[in-house]
Formats: C-alpha cells, sequence, structure tokens
C-alpha cells in the first residue's frame, strides 16, 4: 500500500512519544495530537480524566451503556495513548485498543496500567491503516471517536467496513466522521497544501509536528452520512445519525435523526446495530 501523507504527523507524534521519558511527558508535548492540548500544567491523570467524562457522555447519548456492558468486549479504532481506552476497561469486560502506530499502543498499555484495568484490555495495530486485524463476529461493540476524519477517504469506509465485520450480530457501531462545513471553502485546500509540505527533505517531519499545521493537514476526509451507508448500511439496523443541535438534520431515509450537544457542529456519528 502506498504510504499516505496524513499518517506523516500521527507517526511523527508517535516516535516522539516514544522519546519522552515519562507519559506526562507525551501528554505535555504531543497532547495537542490527542485532544488539542499542550502545556506544563497538564499531566497523563488530566489527560485521562477528560476521556472519562467524554466515554460516558457519548455511551449515554448513544442509549449504549448497560449494565451489561461489565461482560462484553469493547473494540476502539484509533486508541492513541489511552486517553479513552482506560475508561473503556473499566466499563467493559475486555477492550481491544487498535491504533496505526505501534508507540502509541505501548504508551496507551502504560496508561491503562495505570488508570485502568490492564487485565482487560489488548492491543491490536493497524498495519495498512484500513484493516483490523480482528476476527468476524468478536466484539460486541466498535467504537471510534475523531480517528476516521484523519484517514484517507476509502480507508476510512475500510475501516467502517472492518468495524461492522468485527462486529456480533445484534452488537453496536459508534463510528464518528467529519463532514462539510461552509469553512472547508478555505480548510480543505489548505489542508491539502499542508498534507504535501509533509513530504518535503528533511523539513517536511518539523512541519508535521507544528500544532497548526497539523490540525489542517490531518483531517484527510470529509464524509456525508448517504457515502458511509453506501459502504455499510445494508448491514445495519436500527441505524441512527446523531449531530450537534446547531446543524441542520442530514435527512437520510430509514434512519434517526438524533442531535446531541456533545458533538460538534462538522462531526456526526453513525450509531447502528448490526445485522
Amino acid at each position: 500500500m502506498p504510504r499516505r501523507r496524513q499518517h506523516v504527523p500521527w507517526i511523527a507524534a508517535g516516535s516522539a512519544s516514544e522519546s519522552e521519558h515519562s507519559a506526562d511527558d507525551v501528554v505535555r508535548g504531543t497532547g495537542w495530537v490527542f485532544n488539542n492540548r499542550t502545556g506544563d500544567q497538564l499531566s497523563l491523570a488530566k489527560f485521562v480524566n477528560t476521556g472519562d467524562h467524554e466515554t460516558i457522555a457519548y455511551l449515554q447519548a448513544f442509549d449504549l451503556l448497560t449494565d451489561a456492558a461489565a461482560t462484553e468486549s469493547i473494540v476502539e479504532v484509533g486508541s492513541g495513548i489511552g486517553r479513552m481506552t482506560a475508561s473503556f476497561t473499566r466499563m467493559f469486560n475486555k477492550v481491544v485498543a487498535c491504533d496505526l502506530d505501534a508507540a502509541f499502543l505501548e504508551r496507551c498499555r502504560e496508561t491503562v496500567a495505570q488508570f485502568g484495568r490492564p487485565d482487560r484490555l489488548q492491543t491490536s495495530r493497524v498495519v495498512d491503516g484500513r484493516t483490523l486485524s480482528l476476527s468476524d463476529e468478536s466484539a460486541d461493540m466498535v467504537f471510534s471517536y475523531i480517528t476516521l476524519q484523519h484517514c484517507h477517504h476509502d480507508d476510512a469506509l475500510a475501516l467502517a467496513q472492518e468495524s461492522v465485520r468485527v462486529t456480533r450480530p445484534g452488537g453496536h457501531i459508534a463510528l464518528n466522521f467529519r463532514t462539510w462545513v461552509l469553512q472547508d471553502i478555505v480548510l480543505w485546500p489548505a489542508g491539502k497544501l499542508v498534507r504535501a509540505s509533509w513530504r518535503l527533505p528533511r523539513v517536511g517531519k518539523v512541519i508535521a509536528q507544528r500544532r497548526l499545521p497539523a490540525r489542517l493537514g490531518w483531517q484527510a476526509n470529509r464524509l456525508t452520512p448517504k457515502e458511509v451507508l453506501a459502504a455499510v448500511g445494508p448491514s445495519l439496523d436500527a441505524v441512527s445519525i446523531f449531530r450537534g443541535p446547531k446543524r441542520r438534520g442530514f435527512a437520510i431515509p430509514d434512519t434517526t435523526d438524533r442531535t446531541f450537544e456533545g458533538v460538534h457542529r462538522s462531526h456526526w456519528w453513525l450509531v447502528a446495530a448490526v445485522k
């Protein structure tokens, strides 16, 4: 598979996280990769705490946080260094954290060891950026937040299909995507230029570690509910599309339109049962 330009900042951040002495240093230096914050006042504990709040908020909003979670398994696509993963290990019986970068997964294991249940954690590297190395129908739920927007368009759709494949019938997916907003008139071409700059000799990797250009460049696709459902819709049941309350509904037939104030205006969630 050809190397994807949007992988450059993740690989650079992974290398940086691997070289840091402590997880606190990782958060202070590269935390913006995961939650858009840096600074000497940050710590891994504070970083994980933000994930604790979001996992509960999203799962409750999606009606997916039930007593059954204690006996179920969840796959997290795009775990990073474990900001949300630690919380998942306290909720679910088994958690499989998936990510493109091996260094992130190593840090993820360290994060869960401190703040979660390491006995419930497995990790799986997404080597090609589009395939989950997991068995068919092996999970009760697949969850992905602020990850699929960083993939190549076709890779994001492939990962959505993979999410459905590894979920058992009757299980659920909760996948976060980014779609078009008015600001993309400027942001989309700017992002393409930034991604091109990452291939420049010597300076490319330096640019990739800068917060502003990385944020512009790693948002590598925009996907509408119509596009995603064309790829996975036939395998789904009870489909809900969650959007922010300030965004107009997508008006997709045979889906339930729902709002949640935690959803950014440029984002939407596909929440559904697998047939």
